[in-house]
């Protein structure tokens, strides 16, 4: 008897990039399931997480009455009012997934003292079969969280909520390697090829490819810029990532001094603005040689991975997740005071020129836990043994 096929119910409430990328991976990689996907756009943070139960109750009421063994969740989701409003739902098994959590995102203007996004995924945690986190560093600090925000309350949190986070699984995003990555890793692991040696002296390109919001670093990314024009260094800067309505002011200094820079060194600029053509994209990836991350919040990190994936060393915080799988020397320490954090990110740069004008590689870090077998059979055993 033919076994039968899996039916999943994932629901994206706030489906920005990284959810994006997630949800159609999952459906991709994982095609022995039936996937039926629901997703709402990514805008209007704080009305998106309190009304998407509401909403896909009156829009999508037949869709979500379907038969399905397993319901699979963004946090974002209301599950538990979802649930109470569409009773079906409560009859299947329910998956939670914390792509980040709001304890750990730095406070913005729209989301500060607003206690609201911080208690939705709580209920829905209280009501989910299995909670899921991307990361170590996601789970650990959305239970800390957790623990203030108790302490702060009238009352206390249920001790059966932090029972249920302390049993929560992590279960990265999986990556989609490029085709050619088994020829990129060897041509990194050779010391100096001949080609390598021709342009030992040439420019250093460093690529910086994330969203263009306040929580992004840009203070520490503008002065990590101006110390490499300071100093001289041979490094070519391409700022690009997607781009929103509201644009943090310090990229048009940051701009204004990649200009200089090239004035000044005589090395062409750089890429600067988001990169609409993917092929052009990922073309850059393969050419650059180190991925700069400037970031106060990174719950995975999938710019900086799919850059390393692509051959770039990378250059990030010696924070949030990345000490989960960067390594120690491809970190920079962070203080409190923004230029001794600079100092010392641009020391790290300053030594990769040598290396590389030495014909030494710059190998990029090992991230074959987070694709193909090691990153899906999780998945694919946390499907099977909750589904109906």
């Amino acid at each position: 008897m033919p076994a039968v096929t899996k039916r999943i119910l994932l629901l994206s409430a706030y489906d920005a990039a990284s959810h994006k990328y997630w949800r159609q991976q999952l459906q991709q990689q994982l095609p022995e399931f039936n996937w039926t996907q629901l997703a709402l756009p990514a805008r209007h943070f704080n009305w998106r997480i309190r009304s998407n139960a509401m909403q896909w109750a009156s829009q999508e009421y037949e869709r979500l009455t379907q038969s399905h063994d397993l319901l699979l969740a963004t946090s974002m989701v209301d599950l538990a009012t979802l649930r109470g409003l569409i009773p079906d739902l409560a009859q299947i098994p329910s998956v939670l997934y914390f792509h980040e959590n709001q304890f750990a995102y730095p406070a913005g203007q729209q989301r500060k003292e607003n206690v609201e996004p911080r208690l939705v995924p709580l209920y829905s945690v209280m009501c989910a079969e299995q909670v899921v986190f991307n990361s170590a560093f996601n789970r650990s600090s959305c239970i800390e969280g957790a623990l203030a925000l108790s302490k702060r309350l009238p009352k206390a949190l249920p001790t059966r909520l932090f029972e249920k986070l302390e049993a929560s699984l992590v279960l990265p995003v999986p990556l989609v390697p490029p085709p050619e990555l088994s020829a990129i890793h060897h041509q990194h692991e050779n010391i100096a090829s001949a080609g390598e040696s021709a342009i030992g002296t040439a420019a250093l390109e460093v690529v910086w490819n994330h969203r263009w919001e306040y929580d992004k670093g840009i203070g520490l990314l503008a002065e990590i810029v101006a110390l490499v024009q300071t100093r001289g260094l041979p490094v070519r800067f391409h700022i690009v990532g997607q781009q929103f309505r509201d644009k943090p002011q310090g990229f048009s200094a940051i701009e204004v001094s990649l200009a200089q820079i090239s004035e000044q060194s005589g090395i062409a600029r750089g890429a600067f603005g988001y990169v609409k053509d993917r092929e052009d994209y990922q073309r850059l990836l393969k050419n650059a040689h180190v991925v700069l991350s400037t970031a106060d919040h990174d719950f995975q990190g999938l710019a900086v991975q799919e850059a390393c994936l692509a051959g770039c060393q990378a250059l990030v915080p010696d924070a949030l997740v990345y000490p989960e799988y960067i390594p120690t020397h491809q970190r920079f320490a962070v203080y409190e005071d923004v230029q001794k954090t600079a100092i010392g990110a641009v020391d790290i740069l300053e030594t990769k020129i040598k290396q590389r004008q030495s014909g030494e590689p710059l190998p990029p870090p090992n991230l074959s836990a987070f694709w193909g077998e090691p990153a899906l059979a999780p998945y694919r055993d946390l499907i099977k043994r909750l589904s109906l």
